[in-house]
Protein backbone atom coordinates (compact mmCIF):
# COMPACT_ATOMS: atom_id res chain seq x y z
CA UNK A 1 0.00 0.00 0.00
CA UNK A 2 2.69 2.35 0.87
CA UNK A 3 4.28 2.12 -2.88
CA UNK A 4 0.83 2.50 -4.36
CA UNK A 5 1.22 5.89 -2.59
CA UNK A 6 4.27 6.67 -3.43
CA UNK A 7 3.57 5.67 -6.67
CA UNK A 8 0.46 7.85 -7.00
CA UNK A 9 2.47 10.84 -5.77
CA UNK A 10 5.49 10.60 -8.22
CA UNK A 11 2.89 10.60 -11.35
CA UNK A 12 0.94 13.67 -9.65
CA UNK A 13 4.29 15.33 -9.95
CA UNK A 14 4.75 14.17 -13.67
CA UNK A 15 1.54 15.56 -15.06
CA UNK A 16 2.40 18.56 -13.41
CA UNK A 17 5.54 18.86 -14.73
CA UNK A 18 4.53 17.41 -18.27
CA UNK A 19 1.89 20.20 -18.44
CA UNK A 20 4.56 23.07 -17.87
CA UNK A 21 7.21 21.57 -20.28
CA UNK A 22 4.47 21.63 -22.73
CA UNK A 23 3.91 25.24 -22.45
CA UNK A 24 7.18 25.96 -23.69
CA UNK A 25 7.05 23.24 -26.67
CA UNK A 26 8.21 24.89 -30.13
CA UNK A 27 11.12 26.16 -28.25
CA UNK A 28 14.30 25.69 -29.96
CA UNK A 29 17.96 23.97 -29.35
CA UNK A 30 17.93 21.66 -26.44
CA UNK A 31 14.49 21.66 -26.40
CA UNK A 32 13.78 19.91 -29.54
CA UNK A 33 12.74 16.96 -27.62
CA UNK A 34 10.19 18.17 -26.22
CA UNK A 35 8.56 16.99 -22.52
CA UNK A 36 9.56 13.55 -23.08
CA UNK A 37 12.97 15.06 -22.78
CA UNK A 38 12.45 17.18 -19.54
CA UNK A 39 14.85 15.25 -17.47
CA UNK A 40 13.83 14.61 -13.29
CA UNK A 41 16.41 16.89 -12.28
CA UNK A 42 14.34 19.81 -13.91
CA UNK A 43 11.12 18.16 -12.49
CA UNK A 44 12.60 18.64 -9.49
CA UNK A 45 13.97 22.08 -9.63
CA UNK A 46 10.41 23.17 -10.92
CA UNK A 47 8.94 21.70 -7.69
CA UNK A 48 11.30 23.35 -5.08
CA UNK A 49 10.86 26.88 -7.22
CA UNK A 50 7.13 26.75 -6.99
CA UNK A 51 7.76 25.90 -3.46
CA UNK A 52 10.18 28.82 -2.40
CA UNK A 53 12.53 28.47 0.66
CA UNK A 54 16.08 27.51 0.18
CA UNK A 55 15.94 24.30 -0.87
CA UNK A 56 17.21 23.88 -4.45
CA UNK A 57 18.25 20.87 -6.75
CA UNK A 58 21.66 20.70 -8.73
CA UNK A 59 21.35 18.41 -11.62
CA UNK A 60 23.47 15.41 -11.30
CA UNK A 61 25.68 15.68 -14.08
CA UNK A 62 26.46 19.19 -13.60
CA UNK A 63 28.01 17.60 -9.83
CA UNK A 64 29.75 15.38 -11.65
CA UNK A 65 31.53 17.17 -14.13
CA UNK A 66 35.18 17.58 -13.45
CA UNK A 67 37.59 20.09 -14.08
CA UNK A 68 40.23 20.35 -16.79
CA UNK A 69 43.87 19.42 -15.20
CA UNK A 70 44.97 22.88 -13.19
CA UNK A 71 41.22 24.31 -13.58
CA UNK A 72 39.16 25.13 -10.77
CA UNK A 73 36.72 27.66 -9.53
CA UNK A 74 36.97 29.36 -6.55
CA UNK A 75 34.70 29.60 -3.79
CA UNK A 76 32.62 33.24 -4.64
CA UNK A 77 32.68 31.85 -8.44
CA UNK A 78 30.97 28.56 -6.96
CA UNK A 79 28.81 30.08 -5.25
CA UNK A 80 27.74 32.33 -7.52
CA UNK A 81 27.13 29.13 -10.55
CA UNK A 82 25.30 27.58 -7.53
CA UNK A 83 22.82 31.13 -7.45
CA UNK A 84 21.92 30.58 -11.32
CA UNK A 85 21.30 27.10 -11.06
CA UNK A 86 19.11 27.80 -8.08
CA UNK A 87 17.70 31.14 -10.00
CA UNK A 88 17.08 29.38 -13.56
CA UNK A 89 15.11 26.48 -11.54
CA UNK A 90 13.34 24.23 -13.72
CA UNK A 91 14.23 26.61 -16.25
CA UNK A 92 17.95 25.94 -16.34
CA UNK A 93 17.48 23.53 -19.67
CA UNK A 94 15.85 26.25 -22.10
CA UNK A 95 17.30 27.91 -24.78
CA UNK A 96 16.57 31.27 -23.19
CA UNK A 97 18.47 33.78 -21.28
CA UNK A 98 18.23 34.08 -16.97
CA UNK A 99 18.64 37.12 -14.57
CA UNK A 100 19.70 37.66 -11.35
CA UNK A 101 19.95 40.71 -9.30
CA UNK A 102 23.65 41.70 -8.29
CA UNK A 103 21.88 42.63 -4.67
CA UNK A 104 21.32 38.48 -4.11
CA UNK A 105 24.98 37.80 -5.01
CA UNK A 106 26.76 40.65 -3.40
CA UNK A 107 25.53 39.55 0.42
CA UNK A 108 26.35 43.04 1.69
CA UNK A 109 29.05 43.62 -0.05
CA UNK A 110 28.54 47.67 -1.35
CA UNK A 111 30.62 47.52 -4.63
CA UNK A 112 29.93 45.06 -7.47
CA UNK A 113 33.72 44.86 -8.72
CA UNK A 114 33.81 41.19 -7.22
CA UNK A 115 30.41 40.49 -9.41
CA UNK A 116 32.97 41.20 -12.92
CA UNK A 117 35.50 38.90 -11.61
CA UNK A 118 33.25 36.19 -10.74
CA UNK A 119 31.61 36.68 -13.97
CA UNK A 120 34.86 36.42 -16.23
CA UNK A 121 36.43 33.29 -14.12
CA UNK A 122 32.97 31.14 -14.94
CA UNK A 123 33.50 32.59 -19.00
CA UNK A 124 37.15 31.04 -18.88
CA UNK A 125 36.88 28.00 -16.97
CA UNK A 126 36.36 24.51 -18.91
CA UNK A 127 35.26 21.51 -17.68
CA UNK A 128 35.97 17.78 -18.83
CA UNK A 129 33.45 14.76 -19.49
CA UNK A 130 34.62 11.46 -21.80
CA UNK A 131 32.91 11.31 -25.15
CA UNK A 132 34.06 10.29 -28.63
CA UNK A 133 35.93 11.76 -31.96
CA UNK A 134 34.71 11.84 -34.89
CA UNK A 135 36.08 8.61 -35.90
CA UNK A 136 34.40 6.79 -33.42
CA UNK A 137 37.36 6.74 -30.97
CA UNK A 138 37.51 7.78 -27.40
CA UNK A 139 37.85 11.12 -26.57
CA UNK A 140 38.23 14.21 -24.01
CA UNK A 141 35.71 17.19 -24.41
CA UNK A 142 36.43 20.38 -23.12
CA UNK A 143 33.81 22.87 -22.53
CA UNK A 144 32.52 25.67 -20.59
CA UNK A 145 29.28 26.52 -18.68
CA UNK A 146 28.27 30.26 -19.50
CA UNK A 147 27.89 31.23 -22.98
CA UNK A 148 27.40 35.01 -22.63
CA UNK A 149 26.68 37.10 -20.21
CA UNK A 150 25.67 40.71 -19.69
CA UNK A 151 25.97 42.85 -16.18
CA UNK A 152 24.09 45.85 -16.04
CA UNK A 153 26.31 49.30 -15.85
CA UNK A 154 25.66 51.13 -12.98
CA UNK A 155 24.85 55.16 -12.96
CA UNK A 156 26.77 56.92 -10.56
CA UNK A 157 26.99 55.58 -7.25
CA UNK A 158 24.02 53.37 -7.58
CA UNK A 159 24.67 50.21 -6.44
CA UNK A 160 21.85 48.14 -7.87
CA UNK A 161 21.51 46.29 -11.25
CA UNK A 162 21.07 42.89 -12.42
CA UNK A 163 23.40 40.29 -14.58
CA UNK A 164 21.92 37.91 -17.44
CA UNK A 165 23.22 34.61 -18.41
CA UNK A 166 22.69 32.13 -21.51
CA UNK A 167 24.21 28.53 -20.19
CA UNK A 168 26.35 27.14 -23.15
CA UNK A 169 24.46 24.17 -25.28
CA UNK A 170 26.80 21.74 -23.65
CA UNK A 171 25.62 22.79 -19.87
CA UNK A 172 22.02 22.66 -20.67
CA UNK A 173 22.73 19.45 -22.30
CA UNK A 174 23.98 18.09 -19.23
CA UNK A 175 21.29 19.26 -17.75
CA UNK A 176 18.67 17.88 -19.57
CA UNK A 177 20.01 14.68 -19.11
CA UNK A 178 20.82 14.67 -15.89
CA UNK A 179 17.87 11.87 -13.92
CA UNK A 180 19.11 12.47 -10.49
CA UNK A 181 20.51 15.04 -9.13
CA UNK A 182 21.15 16.62 -5.63
CA UNK A 183 18.88 18.78 -3.25
CA UNK A 184 21.34 21.35 -1.38
CA UNK A 185 20.22 24.57 1.01
CA UNK A 186 21.04 27.63 -0.43
CA UNK A 187 22.22 29.19 2.99
CA UNK A 188 24.37 26.45 3.51
CA UNK A 189 25.99 27.04 0.26
CA UNK A 190 26.40 30.55 0.88
CA UNK A 191 27.63 29.45 4.13
CA UNK A 192 30.89 27.59 3.42
CA UNK A 193 34.35 28.95 3.22
CA UNK A 194 36.43 26.46 1.45
CA UNK A 195 35.29 25.63 -2.48
CA UNK A 196 36.17 21.95 -1.39
CA UNK A 197 33.75 21.57 1.18
CA UNK A 198 31.20 22.83 -1.08
CA UNK A 199 32.49 20.48 -3.72
CA UNK A 200 31.92 17.72 -1.57
CA UNK A 201 28.67 18.80 -0.16
CA UNK A 202 27.18 18.83 -3.43
CA UNK A 203 28.80 14.94 -4.14
CA UNK A 204 27.49 14.51 -1.10
CA UNK A 205 24.12 14.88 -1.54
CA UNK A 206 23.52 13.38 -4.74
CA UNK A 207 24.69 10.25 -3.29
CA UNK A 208 22.44 10.32 -0.66
CA UNK A 209 19.67 10.92 -3.11
CA UNK A 210 20.72 8.12 -5.10
CA UNK A 211 20.69 6.11 -2.06
CA UNK A 212 24.35 5.33 -2.78
CA UNK A 213 25.84 6.97 0.55
CA UNK A 214 29.65 5.69 -0.11
CA UNK A 215 32.15 7.09 -2.76
CA UNK A 216 35.26 5.31 -3.17
CA UNK A 217 37.58 7.32 -5.45
CA UNK A 218 40.92 7.75 -6.54
CA UNK A 219 43.22 10.14 -6.31
CA UNK A 220 43.74 11.28 -9.35
CA UNK A 221 39.63 11.32 -9.24
CA UNK A 222 39.32 13.34 -6.15
CA UNK A 223 41.75 15.93 -7.57
CA UNK A 224 39.39 16.37 -10.74
CA UNK A 225 36.22 16.01 -8.87
CA UNK A 226 37.20 19.12 -6.23
CA UNK A 227 39.45 21.05 -8.98
CA UNK A 228 42.86 20.54 -6.82
CA UNK A 229 45.81 21.73 -8.69
CA UNK A 230 48.28 18.45 -9.55
CA UNK A 231 51.11 20.33 -7.79
CA UNK A 232 49.21 21.22 -5.12
CA UNK A 233 49.06 19.24 -1.96
CA UNK A 234 51.20 16.85 -3.31
CA UNK A 235 52.04 15.20 0.57
CA UNK A 236 48.74 13.63 1.50
CA UNK A 237 49.14 14.62 5.01
CA UNK A 238 48.64 17.83 3.25
CA UNK A 239 45.68 17.47 1.59
CA UNK A 240 44.60 16.01 4.58
CA UNK A 241 45.10 18.79 6.66
CA UNK A 242 44.28 21.65 4.25
CA UNK A 243 41.20 19.79 2.02
CA UNK A 244 39.41 17.15 3.65
CA UNK A 245 39.40 17.95 7.41
CA UNK A 246 38.16 20.96 6.67
CA UNK A 247 35.61 19.80 4.71
CA UNK A 248 34.20 18.04 7.06
CA UNK A 249 34.22 19.99 9.76
CA UNK A 250 32.04 22.36 7.51
CA UNK A 251 29.95 19.89 5.88
CA UNK A 252 29.32 18.73 9.64
CA UNK A 253 28.14 21.96 11.02
CA UNK A 254 26.09 22.90 7.83
CA UNK A 255 24.88 20.14 5.47
CA UNK A 256 21.63 17.83 6.61
CA UNK A 257 24.83 15.25 7.00
CA UNK A 258 27.64 14.40 8.08
CA UNK A 259 30.96 13.59 6.54
CA UNK A 260 33.35 10.43 7.15
CA UNK A 261 36.49 8.94 5.30
CA UNK A 262 38.37 6.09 5.31
CA UNK A 263 41.89 5.81 3.30
CA UNK A 264 43.20 2.97 1.41
CA UNK A 265 46.48 2.15 0.70
CA UNK A 266 48.58 -0.03 -1.04
CA UNK A 267 52.14 -0.03 0.62
CA UNK A 268 52.66 2.96 2.18
CA UNK A 269 50.46 5.63 -0.46
CA UNK A 270 47.18 6.28 -0.21
CA UNK A 271 45.61 5.02 -3.36
CA UNK A 272 41.94 5.85 -2.82
CA UNK A 273 39.67 7.50 -0.14
CA UNK A 274 36.30 6.29 0.68
CA UNK A 275 33.74 8.59 2.11
CA UNK A 276 30.77 7.94 3.57
CA UNK A 277 27.45 10.11 3.80
CA UNK A 278 24.96 9.96 7.05
CA UNK A 279 22.38 11.53 7.46
CA UNK A 280 22.02 13.45 10.27
CA UNK A 281 19.08 12.10 13.33
CA UNK A 282 16.37 14.60 14.10
CA UNK A 283 18.03 16.04 16.73
CA UNK A 284 20.72 16.86 14.57
CA UNK A 285 18.85 18.03 12.23
CA UNK A 286 17.53 20.98 13.85
CA UNK A 287 21.24 21.86 15.89
CA UNK A 288 21.96 22.59 11.57
CA UNK A 289 18.99 24.57 11.08
CA UNK A 290 19.51 26.49 13.97
CA UNK A 291 23.21 27.31 12.76
CA UNK A 292 22.19 28.30 9.21
CA UNK A 293 19.55 30.87 10.72
CA UNK A 294 22.14 32.52 13.28
CA UNK A 295 25.00 35.32 11.40
CA UNK A 296 28.27 33.60 9.92
CA UNK A 297 30.74 35.92 12.10
CA UNK A 298 31.09 33.45 15.00
CA UNK A 299 30.32 29.92 12.80
CA UNK A 300 33.86 29.29 13.03
CA UNK A 301 34.55 29.46 16.87
CA UNK A 302 31.21 28.06 17.66
CA UNK A 303 32.55 24.92 15.57
CA UNK A 304 35.64 24.78 17.15
CA UNK A 305 33.99 25.06 20.43
CA UNK A 306 35.75 28.01 20.94
CA UNK A 307 32.44 30.64 21.85
CA UNK A 308 32.84 32.80 24.85
CA UNK A 309 30.89 32.89 27.40
CA UNK A 310 29.00 36.24 28.29
CA UNK A 311 28.15 37.14 32.04
CA UNK A 312 24.43 38.16 32.26
CA UNK A 313 24.24 41.82 33.77
CA UNK A 314 22.66 42.29 37.02
CA UNK A 315 19.21 41.56 36.85
CA UNK A 316 16.86 44.75 36.64
CA UNK A 317 13.52 44.57 38.70
CA UNK A 318 10.83 43.46 36.56
CA UNK A 319 7.34 45.84 36.37
CA UNK A 320 4.46 44.69 37.82
CA UNK A 321 2.64 42.51 35.32
CA UNK A 322 -0.49 44.28 33.46
CA UNK A 323 -3.62 42.91 34.08
CA UNK A 324 -4.39 39.68 32.49
CA UNK A 325 -6.59 40.20 29.19
CA UNK A 326 -9.38 37.44 28.65
CA UNK A 327 -7.93 34.95 25.93
CA UNK A 328 -8.87 34.51 22.66
CA UNK A 329 -9.84 31.42 21.11
CA UNK A 330 -6.44 29.83 19.18
CA UNK A 331 -6.38 30.58 15.73
CA UNK A 332 -6.41 27.13 13.19
CA UNK A 333 -2.82 26.03 12.19
CA UNK A 334 -1.90 28.33 9.14
CA UNK A 335 0.63 25.56 7.94
CA UNK A 336 0.79 21.67 8.91
CA UNK A 337 3.90 21.48 10.05
CA UNK A 338 2.52 23.79 13.14
CA UNK A 339 2.58 20.47 15.03
CA UNK A 340 3.76 16.60 14.84
CA UNK A 341 0.76 14.60 14.81
CA UNK A 342 -0.44 12.71 17.37
CA UNK A 343 -1.57 9.57 15.94
CA UNK A 344 -1.59 7.62 12.71
CA UNK A 345 -0.06 9.43 9.53
CA UNK A 346 -2.28 7.55 7.62
CA UNK A 347 -5.74 9.58 7.96
CA UNK A 348 -6.45 13.34 7.88
CA UNK A 349 -5.25 16.53 5.42
CA UNK A 350 -3.01 18.15 8.20
CA UNK A 351 -1.28 14.68 8.39
CA UNK A 352 -0.98 15.12 4.26
CA UNK A 353 2.62 16.29 4.34
CA UNK A 354 3.87 14.31 7.08
CA UNK A 355 2.68 11.41 5.01
CA UNK A 356 4.17 12.79 1.83
CA UNK A 357 7.65 13.49 3.36
CA UNK A 358 8.15 9.72 5.08
CA UNK A 359 6.78 7.41 1.78
CA UNK A 360 9.26 10.21 -0.31
CA UNK A 361 12.14 9.48 2.24
CA UNK A 362 11.17 6.64 4.04
CA UNK A 363 12.26 4.17 1.89
CA UNK A 364 9.35 1.96 1.84
CA UNK A 365 9.23 1.64 5.88
CA UNK A 366 6.00 1.83 7.09
CA UNK A 367 5.02 5.87 8.08
CA UNK A 368 3.48 4.84 11.41
CA UNK A 369 6.46 2.86 12.58
CA UNK A 370 8.46 5.50 11.70
CA UNK A 371 6.58 7.58 13.31
CA UNK A 372 6.49 6.34 16.62
CA UNK A 373 10.53 6.08 16.93
CA UNK A 374 10.43 9.92 15.47
CA UNK A 375 8.38 10.57 18.82
CA UNK A 376 10.68 8.12 20.93
CA UNK A 377 13.70 9.94 20.03
CA UNK A 378 12.14 13.54 19.90
CA UNK A 379 10.64 12.89 23.51
CA UNK A 380 9.36 16.07 25.09
CA UNK A 381 11.49 18.52 22.34
CA UNK A 382 8.50 17.54 19.84
CA UNK A 383 6.32 19.75 21.59
CA UNK A 384 7.99 23.32 21.06
CA UNK A 385 9.22 22.06 17.26
CA UNK A 386 7.41 23.87 14.55
CA UNK A 387 7.75 25.25 10.81
CA UNK A 388 11.27 24.76 9.18
CA UNK A 389 12.99 23.00 11.97
CA UNK A 390 9.62 20.51 12.03
CA UNK A 391 9.78 19.81 8.43
CA UNK A 392 13.63 19.11 8.26
CA UNK A 393 13.59 17.51 11.53
CA UNK A 394 11.56 14.97 10.27
CA UNK A 395 12.48 14.28 6.76
CA UNK A 396 16.51 13.63 8.16
CA UNK A 397 14.89 11.51 10.74
CA UNK A 398 13.45 9.52 7.83
CA UNK A 399 16.33 9.90 5.52
CA UNK A 400 18.54 8.59 8.78
CA UNK A 401 15.36 5.96 9.56
CA UNK A 402 16.32 4.11 5.81
CA UNK A 403 20.28 4.46 5.86
CA UNK A 404 20.44 2.61 9.09
CA UNK A 405 18.04 -0.24 8.31
CA UNK A 406 18.12 -0.64 4.51
CA UNK A 407 15.00 -1.79 2.63
CA UNK A 408 12.14 -3.40 4.76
Amino acid sequence: MAEEMQLDIVEDHRVDDHRAVNRGAGDQGVEDNGAAGTARAMRVAATLARKGGDEFAKPGKLVEVRFVKGQSLSLTASRLLALMILTAGGDAWRDTSHKLRKADIRRGHKGNERIVDMLEELHRTLFAEDDTSWRGRKATKRFSLIESSWEEVEEGDKETGWIEWRFTPDARRLIQESQTYSVMNRQAVLGFRSAYALKLYEEGALRLHRRQPIWRVDMLGLRAALGIDPDKYGDFAQLRRKVLTVAQSEIDQLAHYNLEWKEIRRGRAVAEIEFRFVPKDAPAQIQTVDELERHSSGRKARREGEVEMISAPAAIPAPAPAPARPRRAAAAPSSPWEKFPEGSLRYGTAEGAFRDVALRYGGGWDMDVIADAYRQQMGDRLGSLRGAKLEKSWRGFCEAFFSRRGRP
